[in-house]
């Protein structure tokens, strides 16, 4: 039987999930104008309130992002806790070169006040490599693979309909091909990319919608 806990980390979870996907995408639309300028450091300085909430909109993701496999550690576990660890350690990765990335965008924020010295602009570069890497790349396989442990386990408990569990499933692996394009040279801003990051993010906002308003449903299948 569904019980009043699951309700609650099935709200709960839901409730992390827009906290993660939202903060995370005004991000991007925040930092963009400056993290794409050709005079970067400049625009760094120049835009402290941008950057700010842009930073602190991505600490919201980081932490939603960890949050949501601990909420969900309890449930997943019942029907195989290996799966359950897998996602723990997917989400926890993915927090974890998340937080890098936003890691060397303060380091470019400190650099930006010392821009007139010499020697800035290669590593200013290099660090900006860094956080293109650890925000738009490695940290999305992580999420990719946590997103099919998490949907899979979903398809085969039903604990939500299968609709959604497949929706997600194809997504992740639209992420997976997303990144294999992105490490082949292909822009991360292209259309083809942008096109293939979009249904990760309506699947779970559709997902974390049907936490909060039904929750899980009782599972048809144990373990398997």
């Amino acid at each position: 039987m569904r019980t009043m806990s699951d309700r609650r980390a099935a709200r709960v979870a839901g409730l992390l999930f827009i906290s993660a996907t939202v903060p995370f995408s005004v991000s991007v639309v925040l930092l963009a104008p400056v993290l794409e300028s050709a005079d970067l450091l400049t625009q760094l300085a120049s835009n402290p309130g941008r950057v700010s909430a842009g930073v602190l909109l991505e600490v919201v993701n980081h932490v939603s992002v960890a949050a949501i496999s601990v909420v969900l550690y309890p449930v997943l576990s019942r029907y195989g806790r290996r799966r359950a660890v897998g996602y723990v350690a997917a989400r926890s990765i993915e927090a974890a070169l998340f937080a890098l990335a936003t890691t060397n965008l303060l380091m470019l924020v400190q650099l930006s006040q010392e821009a007139a010295n010499p020697g800035t602009e290669p590593l200013s570069a290099m660090l900006l490599a860094g956080h293109d890497w650890n925000q738009a790349t490695l940290p999305f396989v992580a999420f990719a693979l946590g997103a099919l442990i998490l949907n899979h386990t979903l398809y085969q408990t039903r604990l939500v309909p299968r609709w959604i569990s497949v929706f997600g499933l194809l997504a992740a692996a639209s992420i997976l091909a997303a990144r294999v394009l992105l490490v082949g040279g292909v822009d991360l801003s292209s259309t083809v990319v942008t096109a293939r990051d979009a249904p990760i993010f309506a699947q779970e906002m559709v997902f974390a919608v049907w936490l909060i308003a039904r929750g899980f449903t009782e599972p048809e299948v144990g373990d398997s």
